[in-house]
């Protein structure tokens, strides 16, 4: 990938508006768009083939879809033909959902490094390399044997989404750190060394960065100068098999953070002193998407258990359940009346934000095509097909192929002037009106 290259005199090329964009709606991450969705789905409007799985979640700006591939390309698509505009071509996969502020977009690399392009031509201004990058490991993971045999994670899919604020970048690192530098020049400010691999992505609220690592803790750092607010620590079972630690980022609300863990639980936690105010079971199964949190409702799904929950948002109380018919990586979106969320089976649901009730459903081309036969009739996933690895979950890395073949939705929706984007690791993006 280039190093570092002097920004370009871009002129009559830069977009009209100064475009503005990040994962999960805000840099607060709440999950909450300004204009409505599809209520009921009329069809796809189009697709677009990245060349490989998408696990990074599409951005809307400017009339400008950006996304990015496991192909190492991201790409710069119109926003109503979905015509290739520019691609940028790393030298890895790309697993980062871009953030777009003015005329910059900026993106974590798989090969360790801030990327920041050109908005309107997608040719590279700078890069900041950090020390390394790498996914969380440890041994026995998932009760994979043998037990002394440390091994990397094959479910640790996302690198780190970076947040644009006060002048300052700031992302997570497989390294283990929380870095700030400077939006114009890449220029680093502060980094905060964490307990493990940071791959959520940091939320942002008056002046304080929010940010789990791999390791359980989960801290409140100083915007400007990376000091340490406080720390929360999650869980930890050792019957879980290492199944521990934020791959969930937080999003904040109301003066409370809401985020999800690897432990089983998602919690609430008072913003300015970071005590637990409620925490909500699992049953055993990862909370690994991003909370979505708007009218005293927070949405989450759920890995194992394969729902789509609301909670109150002061007492933690169960709202409503969805059966999700597959496990839930990714975060649900609220636009208007609807939240919508995507499934490994390779279905997005569109249910009523307040109820629960199913909507409408899609499926991508990988789910209706199962070329390994991996779902029933109704698309959910066929436990039988997976047997035996799907009950004693021992080989990560056949499970991950098997949900790319059926298109399995990790990615996040954006929603944008009616129109729902969502990618899927049948390698394409698609828009739904």
């Amino acid at each position: 990938m280039t190093r570092l290259i002097p920004a370009l005199a871009l002129g009559a090329l830069l977009p009209a508006a100064m475009a503005q964009g990040t994962f999960h709606g805000d840099v607060a991450r709440t999950g909450v768009y300004a204009t409505s969705g599809p209520v009921q789905l009329s069809g796809v409007k189009w697709a677009f083939d990245t060349g490989g799985p998408v696990f990074a979640s599409p951005v809307v700006a400017g009339g400008v879809v950006y996304i990015a591939s496991a192909s190492g390309k991201l790409f710069a698509l119109d926003r109503d033909t979905g015509r290739e505009r520019w691609q940028f071509t790393s030298r890895m996969p790309i697993a980062s959902t871009p953030a777009i502020d003015g005329d910059t977009l900026y993106f974590v690399s798989s090969a360790g490094s801030l990327v920041a392009l050109a908005l309107a031509t997608g040719e590279p201004k700078w890069t900041f390399a950090t020390e390394y990058e790498r996914r969380f490991e440890a041994k026995g993971l998932h009760g994979y044997g043998p037990g002394g045999q440390t091994m990397p994670d094959a479910w640790d899919v996302y690198t780190s989404s970076p947040a644009v604020a006060y002048g300052k970048v700031y992302f997570g690192s497989g390294d283990g750190h929380v870095y700030a530098v400077d939006a114009r020049s890449g220029v680093l400010l502060w980094k905060h060394a964490m307990r493990d691999v940071v791959h959520a992505s940091p939320a942002i609220d008056n002046g304080t960065v929010y940010v789990g690592s791999w390791g359980g803790d989960f801290r409140a750092l100083d915007a400007a100068t990376g000091e340490s607010k406080w720390v929360f620590q999650a869980g930890e079972d050792p019957a879980l098999h290492n199944q521990v630690g934020f791959q969930s980022s937080a999003a904040v609300v109301d003066g409370i953070v809401y985020v999800g863990c690897r432990d089983a639980h998602v919690y609430a936690l008072d913003a300015k002193t970071g005590r637990r105010k409620w925490d909500y079971p699992t049953s055993k199964s990862w909370v690994n998407g991003t909370p979505a949190v708007r009218d005293g409702l927070v949405y989450v799904g759920t890995s194992d258990t394969s729902r789509v929950m609301a909670l109150d948002a002061r007492s933690g109380r169960l709202r409503f359940n969805f059966d999700a018919q597959g496990f839930v990586f990714s975060s649900v979106a609220l636009a208007g009346p609807l939240a919508y969320v995507g499934s490994h089976n390779g279905k997005l649901y569109a249910l009523d934000a307040a109820s629960g009730t199913l909507a409408w459903e899609f499926r991508t081309d990988g789910s209706k095509a199962d070329p390994l036969h991996l779902l029933t009739a109704g698309g959910a996933l066929d436990a039988e097909a997976f047997a035996p690895v799907f009950r004693d979950f021992q080989d990560m890395y056949i499970d991950l192929y098997r949900f790319r073949s059926i298109g399995a939705i990790l990615s996040s929706p954006a929603v944008d002037a009616g129109v729902v984007y969502i990618g899927s690791l049948d390698g394409k993006l698609y828009a739904l009106q």
